[in-house]
């Protein structure tokens, strides 16, 4: 007979004191403290690429555009974790004066991978769903041309649109800017497997 390890949880003030020191990122969930897998070379061109598009096409506009080591806390469902892209209109609403923390984000974009897909799709998506300043969520697959787009309707419902061709084009809604798929995988190169 196998016996299960007890499962350790921790206050989030415990969390952010062993973040401030660890060598790898943790996402806290509800006491939990999980580890972040590492990214591979096509999650980290995509998140450069997509990043470096919304920068540039944002210029002059009241947006802010941060990559992965800056932290969002969600409340509602006790809960940090660090998207790959956020997007936020104005400034960004720090928690308890930290520089690396915020709960504001209007638009937040993910880079699948095999060993999260199901969470960003799934627990992940119903945890950003509780944040009253987020209106669209951006799945961009590394394996293949595929990028789902959901689009806050309303409190209880999300319109997806999916795209799956180098031509097509991701139409954003919270600010006037479309890009094209191939900027979003530019330079990558997808497995034969």
């Amino acid at each position: 007979m196998v016996s299960a390890t007890p499962t350790s949880y921790y206050t989030s003030e415990e969390y952010l004191a062993q973040e401030e020191t660890a060598e790898i990122r943790h996402e806290y969930i509800k006491g939990e403290i999980i580890p972040m897998t590492g990214g591979t070379p096509n999650h980290n061109a995509i998140t450069l690429n997509v990043a470096s598009y919304l920068k540039l096409g944002l210029r002059g506009q009241d947006y802010k555009v941060y990559l992965v080591d800056l932290r969002l806390w969600i409340p509602a469902v006790q809960v940090y974790t660090y998207p790959d892209i956020m997007v936020i209109k104005g400034q960004p609403i720090l928690v308890d004066n930290r520089k690396d923390t915020i709960i504001n984000p209007t638009v937040i974009i993910e880079v699948l991978s095999k060993s999260t897909n199901n969470y960003d799709q799934g627990d992940k998506f119903n945890y950003y769903c509780s944040i009253p300043t987020f209106q669209e969520y951006i799945l961009v697959d590394q394996y293949r041309y595929h990028v789902k787009h959901y689009i806050k309707q309303d409190q209880q419902s999300w319109l997806l649109t999916n795209y799956y061709s180098a031509t097509d084009t991701l139409k954003l809604t919270s600010f006037d800017l479309e890009i094209p798929l191939g900027e979003i995988y530019e330079d990558i190169t997808f497995d034969s497997l």
